[in-house]
């Protein structure tokens, strides 16, 4: 399999810009050091709390940090709860993310993982930002660079949200693309898994973030079986194991993951779902304690509402088989 070239469709949607309080700026200020060049944009609402939380949202393969900003709520209730939210750009022609170089997968290591790593600190400092409310989040390439940052920088992120990613390490290799994983063919134990996970910042013994991770039962892009594999390891680092799974949890046709006492991991399965899987801003927000939802009378119910967000349609990991519909 080789990354296809799709084309942008971020101009089918309707941009809405004009009601966000603030706009889109690309820093140009020295935020330390950027082996890849990797261009930083930041959201900073009119309105922003004492020490607010930080956000990095990260995009899919052909997408941008101003196009993940224009297709995704998160800006939008930034200006509601006041946090500060982050959108770099891959670098590369692809534009997607280094998830598979040793220097990349490494704390302090280099490249991509560590110009995020050294903007969220920039953000931090420059707006006094609470450093026990750091999260990252992202889809696809982006979900795949989630898993990545939470491996090599458990000191720095509290939390984060994968959608359609696949188990840190699972692209390492030479190459940018790696068939074996994206077809869900890398299999290992738990502890194998997990072990990797500990070697990307070795010496490290402190808390590790807490983690959500989406998918769809029909993924072709990046194979279901990476769902799977994602469950072993991070069941695995963080010692706990699969209790329950609650059905039509958080819409109707996805399934909760629940692992240990579900304050540390959980996994979301979306049955019949490919590659195009919602984002749901909110879903992760009350991941990160920014959102507080209403209780839920059941978990159980066959009536639970579909997601509402927009479905992205364009490859967001470039993988041949995806299939471009517009909505």
């Amino acid at each position: 399999m080789r990354i296809a070239s799709f084309l942008s469709l971020a101009a089918v949607f309707a941009s809405s810009l004009a009601q966000l309080s603030s706009n889109l700026t690309l820093i140009t200020e020295d935020f330390g050091e950027n082996p890849t060049n990797v261009p930083f944009y930041l959201y900073v609402p009119k309105t922003v709390q004492k020490n607010p939380a930080i956000i990095l949202g990260v995009h899919w393969c052909t997408g941008t940090g101003p196009v993940f900003f224009e297709n995704t709520e998160y800006a939008k209730y930034a200006d509601q709860f006041g946090y500060i939210i982050l959108y770099p750009s891959a670098p590369r022609e692809s534009k997607c993310w280094d998830v598979a170089s040793n220097a990349t997968l490494t704390h302090n290591g280099g490249s991509d993982s560590l110009a995020l790593a050294n903007m969220v600190k920039w953000t931090l400092k420059k707006y006094r930002g609470d450093p026990n409310r750091v999260f990252v989040t992202g889809l696809s390439s982006g979900g795949m660079m989630t898993q990545v940052l939470v491996a090599t920088y458990p000191d720095l992120f509290k939390a984060g949200s994968s959608y359609c990613g696949v188990p840190y390490g699972c692209f390492r290799g030479p190459g940018e693309w790696n068939n074996v994983c994206s077809e869900g063919r890398l299999i290992k134990t738990p502890k194998q898994w997990g072990d990797d996970v500990r070697n990307a910042y070795p010496g490290y013994r402190g808390p590790r973030p807490k983690l959500q991770i989406w998918h769809g039962s029909e993924d072709v892009g990046l194979a279901y079986q990476n769902f799977h594999e994602s469950n072993k390891m991070w069941s695995n680092v963080f010692g706990i194991e699969w209790k329950k799974n609650n059905t039509n949890t958080p819409f109707a046709n996805y399934t909760q993951m629940v692992f240990g006492d579900g304050t540390k991991y959980v996994a979301y399965s979306a049955a019949g779902i490919g590659h195009d899987i919602k984002i749901t801003a909110l879903d992760v927000l009350a991941w990160f304690g920014i959102y507080k939802p209403k209780p839920a009378t059941t978990t159980t119910s066959t009536k639970a509402p579909a997601p509402t967000a927009t479905a992205l349609p364009w490859g967001q990991c470039g993988g041949v088989t995806y299939k471009v519909s517009f909505p």
